[in-house]
């Protein structure tokens, strides 16, 4: 005789108690005298295709019956070492909270589809329960809704309600955006902005976390083989990184940075630390701060840092709006010290709200172009690019040569190398050097944006289907930017601008004092001191050297003091000279120099070049479009 009604709720980018509505109304309802369900079983599922779980076969004579996790085109892990475990933290997070208000959670490894199903099935054996109706949220991007389709039918097929929650981790609930439809969301962005400006008066209320759930069933339904669910963080943490690093992303990786160096992302998955990071950075008046030190690159408070927790759901946008909306109203007595308080909202807060509204643009512009965002001519239809792939038909062995060493991160370019040398060993990287990685790859060596972008989804931590996609698109030309291609990163000058002092000891923790004598660049870019930046406004900033200087080219340094001694009293020859990097570090210079031309500059110009630096850095108004950290 059936005794236990039970309601299953599928989670995947939902990992949190609080201000979760799905949680919120299994509480609400389990509160009536007329209950439609008597236990709650939460399920999360390792979606086989986006995650690696070969590492939860257990038996040494069984194999996963599915292909590897690997992207289509690069054919990287789709889930990296870093965000693996960081899910792994998210996970169990929500498993200890779920099971301190008297539930559980469920974890399983497949296809969602295959899974529900199974699950359904073992119900439909038992004596003791049945399953009243199947809820999950809905999410945007093309294996996101095939998930929902192959749920929906699951469900139909036993005869189960099932329901798709609204995904409310967002700034801007969907029930208050100004249009109807997804074609009528405006493709650029401050039209968006505009459209629902004032931010601060923008999202909902946040709700509360429930004190208490149903319990779970007697009856959970078994993992099928060949696959063992562990019982412990730590063997499920190591059942996702086995085959990660028994096949690493990279067969040789750049070096380790040298002991004791501290990452810029050493923080822990889970709603726990997340909403701890939130109140971190309004107590500290780092969100007050923000909006002049977003920019940095290195520690790990010039920028939030909650994207990774955004993206998994362990917060929501408006938790963080509603603390800083406490802390600007000068309501909450934890923020009372911090700068300030109580005065309403300044430029800090007024951009991490900035922020998080890119966030609900990119999920909107996925919603709208659906399966364009992973189409190479992109949301604009874009066809003129003639983007290089290693293998492809007209593409050479210094295809893969470039892609490797950009990879790598032995570009020759210092800003570069050390931005993806960062992420492979941390996870992350900074939303400036993102920039600059992208269009660096797409528009300096024209290799195809979407080896970047599936790199990206593999190794960062933050990782999200539609902010990484569609900044992608933005920055190679074939999104959402009005400005297209015309928008190109001087990856010379962004490093002077953002990392003047390319200090000795962040060159020692990235390992990158052995490239200062690189002899052959992936590319040459030419930074005129006088020049107009693309990213700036108009004009050109860049040229691409390589073109000219098949030759190679040998790498000077000198200090201030120098320079003349250094150099021919009257003639460079060769005489084209590019800065490359600029080391504010006893006023030291290091200029590539290399291409015999007819073109002769002479010590003054050269003085020019180097003493006008700091007069152009100050009259320079970079009005590049900022995007999330």
């Amino acid at each position: 005789m059936t005794t236990h009604r039970v309601l299953i709720y599928l989670l995947r980018r939902d990992l949190r108690l609080p201000d979760n509505p799905v949680f919120h109304e299994i509480h609400q309802l389990s509160q009536q005298a007329q209950k439609t369900f008597t236990h709650v079983l939460p399920v999360y599922v390792f979606a086989a295709q986006q995650v690696e779980v070969s590492g939860f076969v257990t038996e040494p004579s069984s194999k996963s019956p599915f292909p590897e996790a690997r992207s289509e085109v690069g054919k990287f892990w789709r889930c990296g070492p870093h965000r693996a475990k960081f899910l792994a933290e998210s996970i169990w997070d929500l498993k200890s909270q779920l099971e301190g208000v008297g539930s559980g959670l469920c974890i399983r490894v497949g296809i969602l589809g295959q899974v529900v199903e199974d699950i359904l099935d073992q119900f439909r054996q038992a004596d003791e329960a049945s399953v009243s109706a199947l809820w999950m949220t809905e999410e945007e991007g093309v294996e996101e809704k095939r998930e929902e389709r192959d749920v929906r039918k699951a469900a139909e097929k036993f005869g189960i309600g099932f329901r798709l929650w609204l995904d409310e981790k967002y700034f801007i609930d969907d029930r208050d955006l100004p249009f109807d439809k997804p074609s009528d969301l405006p493709d650029v962005f401050t039209t968006y902005r505009k459209s629902v400006e004032p931010l601060r008066e923008a999202p909902r209320k946040t709700l509360p976390s429930p004190p208490s759930l149903p319990p779970l069933p007697t009856l959970v339904p078994l993992q099928t083989p060949p696959f063992s669910i562990p019982d412990t963080f730590e063997k499920l943490e190591s059942a996702l990184m086995k085959p990660l690093m028994a096949n690493p992303p990279l067969s040789k990786p750049p070096c380790f940075p040298a002991s004791g160096v501290a990452s810029a992302h050493p923080f822990h998955g889970g709603n726990t630390e997340g909403e701890k990071r939130v109140e971190f950075l309004v107590k500290s008046g780092l969100m007050t701060r923000y909006k002049d030190t977003r920019n940095g690159l290195l520690g790990t408070d010039f920028s939030t840092k909650l994207s990774a927790w955004l993206a998994l759901g362990c917060i929501t946008a408006r938790q963080i709006h509603s603390q800083l909306f406490e802390f600007e109203e000068g309501r909450d007595d934890r923020y009372r010290a911090a700068e300030g308080y109580g005065k309403g909202e300044n430029p800090g807060t007024a951009a991490v709200r900035f922020e998080l509204l890119w966030r609900d643009y990119m999920r909107l512009s996925t919603r709208k172009f659906g399966y364009r965002l992973f189409r190479l001519e992109g949301f604009r239809n874009e066809h003129s690019f003639a983007w290089k792939t290693p293998g492809s038909k007209g593409s050479g062995p210094e295809v893969a040569e470039m892609l490797d060493r950009f990879l790598r991160g032995t570009t020759g370019t210092t800003f570069i190398d050390a931005s993806q040398r960062e992420l492979f060993h941390t996870g992350y990287t900074s939303n400036r050097a993102r920039q600059n990685v992208a269009s660096f790859l797409a528009k300096h060596l024209g290799v195809s944006w979407k080896l970047g972008a599936e790199w990206y989804e593999c190794m960062l931590t933050d990782y999200d289907v539609s902010s990484n996609w569609g900044n992608w698109q933005y920055v190679a030309g074939v999104g959402n930017d009005p400005r297209g291609e015309a928008r190109v990163f001087n990856p010379i000058k962004q490093g002077c601008d953002y990392d003047p002092r390319v200090s000795k000891e962040r060159r020692a923790e990235l390992g990158l004092n052995g490239l200062d004598m690189v002899e052959r660049p992936l590319k040459r870019i030419d930074f005129k001191v006088g020049g107009k930046g693309r990213g700036s406004g108009s004009g050109r900033e860049m040229t691409d050297a390589a073109e000219r200087n098949p030759m190679g080219m040998e790498v000077a340094a000198f200090g201030q003091d120098e320079r003349r001694s250094r150099i021919s009293s009257k003639l460079v020859s060769p005489a084209l000279i590019i800065i490359h990097h600029m080391l504010v570090d006893g006023d030291c210079c290091w200029i590539l120099r290399g291409w015999n031309g007819n073109i002769n500059w002479t010590v003054g110009d050269i003085d020019q070049l180097l003493d006008g630096w700091k007069e152009r850095k100050q009259a320079s108004k970079d009005r590049e479009m900022e995007q999330p950290e």
